[in-house]
Formats: C-alpha cells, structure tokens, sequence
C-alpha cells in the first residue's frame, strides 16, 4: 500500500525572489473524478504522462498510487475526459536534506504559490525555510482538486 504524507504551504513572494531552484519542469493536469474520498488524476509533467488515484486525506497522509502512462494518452484524456486543467511550474528545491516541491501555478490559479513537503512519517522532523509561509495542509482550498473547480482567482 502506497502511503503519502505530506505537508502544504504558502510561499512568501519576496524571499522566494531569492532562491535557485535545482530543477523545474511544467505541469499540466486535470481531474477524472473528484470526490472528497478520492481522486483521479491525469499529469502531464515535461514529456512523461501519469495516471494518480488517491484516497481521502486523514491528517496529512492518504493512499496515492501513480502509473506512468504513454504522454500521448494522458493528453488525449486531458481534453476529452476532464475540464478545469491546471498549468503549473514545479520547482524542486533541496533544504536541510528535504526536497520542497514548490509549485508557481498559471491560468486561473495565477498568483498562487504553495510549496510541499513529503514525508516518510508523521512525526518526521523537518526545518521550514524562510521563504515558506503558513501551513495550509488542512484547508481544503488550496487542495489541486479544489482548485481545477474553484481557482484561486475566483476567491
């Protein structure tokens, strides 16, 4: 059983100014199903394609399982299967050990910029750079579901 746990923050804007992330690739994705007990993705993330379904989140941790799929396939079910896509750059950045995904989205969701953090544990212990923000972990909005319905420029 796959198991992710995970941990959800704003970014601030101007110490992120700073920073040179290791890595950033372009994201694309949309949903087949969102309900609050489960989720199924479709990503497009450089030239790779992936299938998600994920479980309702208890606390920070919930069952993900990912399949990479043929690119070709994940954008064909991206325009016929699903509405709301999300455009995003995902910027890795590695800090005390731990890589922080922070994703800069575009589109509707322009303006936002959440960074996570994923753990082996719960009670894994990790320092939060000063760039991050509050924890948003448990509010709902700033979920990616969420916000291919409801995008934050709506808000």
């Amino acid at each position: 059983m796959a198991i992710e746990i995970e941990h959800k923050y704003l970014v601030k804007t101007e110490p992120w100014k700073k920073i040179v992330p290791h890595q950033s690739v372009t994201i694309k994705q949309a949903y087949l199903l969102t309900d609050p007990d489960k989720t199924i993705r479709i990503r497009t993330k450089g030239e790779q394609g992936f299938l998600t379904i994920k479980g309702k989140t208890v606390g920070s941790a919930r069952l993900e399982f990912e399949y990479e799929i043929p690119i070709a396939e994940a954008n064909e079910l991206i325009s016929h299967f699903s509405s709301g896509i999300i455009v995003k750059t995902r910027h890795l950045v590695v800090d005390n050990g731990h890589t922080w995904e922070v994703d800069e989205f575009k589109d509707q969701n322009e303006g936002l910029m959440v960074a996570e953090i994923e753990l082996t544990s719960e009670s894994e212990y990790y320092s939060v750079p000063e760039w991050v923000g509050e924890n948003v972990t448990a509010d709902r909005r700033y979920a990616n579901s969420n916000l291919s319905l409801h995008p934050f420029t709506t808000w």
